[in-house]
């Protein structure tokens, strides 16, 4: 519920000491009142940790670190709306959900780098570090519409077992729900989770061709002098269950 918050105005006071209002005190009076009302009013919305759909495809054959920021764990999200109601809108660690599963999925073996861990004293082929650097959203008042609208914009970066950087690659990603399948909050809650899966489906299908981390195991093979094991066929095109990852689209209801 809102807030209820108390103002006071200077009113005058007739002969019989009764307080009456003039037209100027009405207005004033009531701006007063609305403002109350929209500062005291907000919306809090918290996430759960999303589930990715398993794709079908097949793993690339390297292991790789994953290292995720500390708001990874605890990403809070805090807007006004002009002229209406502030959002604070808690991410909790579903982006960190989302990028552990992902990345189960596409690779032989992920290990968890924490803060304290040193990537060049593990058995890594590549490095992976996500971050989220845009948030967004519009709500169904501010496009004329009766969705939610949520854009996500991550950044992931790979290094090589030296540690330099091999590729820095944007992603963006867009989810949208209607309020009239389900209520305001849970409608905002799944647009975040669809952009999160659009922004899955992105990476599985172009990860590889945009960092080409897949090279970093022959790079690595290659200065330590063993060799590495490689699909039979190279070529073959890989089967991705796009389908399971809902993408941008209009819920039908």
């Amino acid at each position: 519920m809102c807030e209820r918050s108390e103002y006071r105005v200077a009113q005058p006071i007739n002969a019989t000491g009764r307080v009456y209002l003039t037209g100027m005190n009405r207005t004033a009076l009531l701006g007063l009142l609305m403002a109350g009302l929209l500062a005291g009013c907000g919306s809090n919305v918290k996430f759960q940790a999303p589930t990715i759909p398993a794709p079908l495809l097949e793993k690339i054959p390297i292991s790789v670190g994953l290292r995720m920021p500390e708001n990874f764990e605890h990403f809070v999200h805090e807007e006004k709306v002009y002229g209406r109601e502030q959002w604070s809108i808690d991410l909790g660690r579903s982006n960190a959900a989302l990028f552990e599963q992902l990345f189960a999925h596409m690779f032989a073996e992920v290990t968890v780098v924490g803060p304290e861990d040193d990537p060049q004293l593990l058995p890594l082929h590549a490095l992976i570090e996500p971050s989220i650097e845009a948030f967004e959203f519009s709500t169904p008042d501010q496009s004329n519409t009766e969705a939610f609208a949520v854009w996500i914009r991550y950044r992931l970066r790979v290094y090589d077992q030296s540690g330099d950087l091999v590729s820095n690659w944007p992603v963006s990603a867009y989810g949208k729900s209607q309020t009239t399948a389900m209520g305001g909050t849970d409608a905002l809650q799944r647009a975040a989770v669809l952009a999160m899966r659009d922004a899955a489906a992105l990476v599985i299908m172009k990860f590889d061709e945009v960092t080409h981390i897949s090279a970093l195991a022959e790079k690595s093979a290659a200065a330590s002098g063993s060799p590495v094991e490689l699909p039979a066929d190279e070529t073959q095109d890989t089967e991705v269950q796009t389908t399971a990852l809902e993408g941008p689209q209009d819920e039908a209801g």
